[in-house]
């Protein structure tokens, strides 16, 4: 994709805001709406832009115990793959789920309220996706940086 400093400058904001109206983001690039409302619109249909979404407090919402979780699958098989992809899919704790190099196949990030609902959720729910061989998990004891943005500098 061919972005140009204006195109950079635009996700920049948007990834700090999105909720910037198209006014609000030409003020910022010096460019008038029009273009930078066309310029939008090229990156979404491009997919460069895949979604716009509000970043909820998971504290507030009690799911603020984060776990990631290594996962092994009982053996290599596309078949399995499949189950584990299929199972995985519609677990609302797991908030991203990622297939890594090394030991583990699998690494899932889980909110939950609490140990005790963690532990429900292993016995229960992952523990039922009889595809999975054995787990490792890791509880999160404090946040130090989290960001939803894409490094967009160049090097």
């Amino acid at each position: 994709m061919n972005l140009d400093e204006t195109d950079i400058k635009i996700l920049d904001l948007l990834q700090e805001n999105s909720a910037l109206t198209t006014k609000e983001l030409a003020t910022k690039v010096n460019l008038s709406p029009t273009p930078v409302f066309e310029r939008i619109k090229r990156l979404e249909k491009e997919g460069i832009i895949k979604k716009y979404t509000a970043i909820l407090d998971a504290d507030k919402l009690s799911k603020g115990f984060i776990v990631f979780c290594n996962i092994r699958l009982k053996h290599h098989s596309r078949e399995l793959g499949k189950l584990f992809r299929d199972a995985i899919m519609v677990l609302d704790e797991v908030t991203e789920c990622y297939s890594i190099s090394g030991e583990y196949d699998f690494l899932a990030k889980i909110h939950v309220q609490s140990m005790a609902h963690y532990q429900d959720f292993v016995v229960n729910k992952l523990g039922d996706i009889e595809c999975i061989g054995n787990l490792h998990s890791v509880f999160v004891m404090g946040t130090m940086k989290q960001t939803f943005a894409l490094p967009l500098a160049s090097s």
